[in-house]
């Protein structure tokens, strides 16, 4: 008998599903269980589908990613705020300082979630 095999997904409909549920901090496999078991560890296999997200080796672009992006609003906050106010330095170190900390804690996790799930979709481990 001849086994029939389910058709593979096309490489960019992979890359948006490991990206979709990476963004939800997902399993990049199954979608169903938590990639992570803290703030940004991952955990050494999917609760769900026991699949190994240990293995994927996602440290170094997310805070590369979140820094530029993080970057770009704050950078384009302060020029704004600067050509229409023209405040204080005091002032502006007391806004963005506080925003870059605030944003880069808030988008780091999920950020690592979807370079886990771009990883997952590439079938790049270790």
């Amino acid at each position: 008998m001849s086994e029939v095999h389910a058709p593979e997904k096309s490489s960019s409909s992979r890359l948006l599903t490991g990206l979709r549920r990476g963004l939800r901090r997902k399993c990049p496999n199954c979608g169903h269980g938590f990639a992570f078991s803290g703030y940004l560890t991952l955990r050494s296999q999917c609760e769900v589908c026991e699949h190994p997200i240990g293995e994927y080796r996602c440290d170094d672009a997310p805070p590369y990613f979140t820094i530029l992006l993080v970057g770009h609003i704050v950078v384009g906050g302060a020029l704004s705020m600067e050509q229409s106010m023209n405040p204080s330095m005091a002032l502006q170190l007391s806004v963005w300082l506080p925003t870059t900390v605030i944003l880069c804690l808030g988008f780091l996790p999920f950020i690592k979630g979807a370079v886990l799930g771009t990883q997952w979709a590439m079938k790049i481990k270790g």
